[in-house]
C-alpha cells in the first residue's frame, strides 16, 4: 500500500510526499492530520481501559499514583505507533486504496 512498506520515512514522523506508484499526495492540505488527533484519542481511551483492566487484574489494591503511573508509562510507551498508525488510518478514510501498483497500472492501461 505505501512506499517500501510504509507510509513513513525513517525518522519518527516524516512521511514520504506521495505515492510512487499511484501520484497521491499523502498531504492533500495543510493541516489534513488534525483530524487524527481525535483518531489518535480513541486509541489511547483503548489502551487506559485495557492497562486499567489489566491492573485491577493483577494487584489487589489499587491506588491512583499507580493507576497514573501506569497509563503514563504504556501511553508514552505506545506513543510512536498510536501516532504513526492514527495518520495511517485517518488518510484510509478519506482516500481510497486502489489495490497494488500492479492492479493500479493494468487499471490504467484498461
Amino acid at each position: 500500500m505505501f512506499p517500501e512498506g510504509t507510509l513513513y520515512t525513517t525518522r519518527f514522523a516524516d512521511m514520504h510526499k506521495s505515492c510512487p506508484c499511484c501520484g497521491q499526495i499523502f498531504e492533500p492540505e495543510v493541516g489534513y492530520y488534525y483530524g487524527a488527533m481525535y483518531v489518535s484519542f480513541g486509541f489511547n481511551v483503548a489502551i487506559f481501559l485495557v492497562s486499567l483492566f489489566v491492573l485491577y487484574q493483577f494487584v489487589e489494591e489499587v491506588t491512583m499514583a499507580m493507576m497514573i503511573g501506569v497509563i503514563a508509562v504504556t501511553v508514552v510507551g505506545f506513543l510512536p505507533v498510536i501516532f504513526r498508525l492514527s495518520r495511517a488510518v485517518w488518510i484510509h478514510i478519506f482516500i481510497r486504496y486502489e489495490g497494488p501498483c500492479k492492479e493500479i497500472s493494468e487499471n490504467a492501461a484498461a
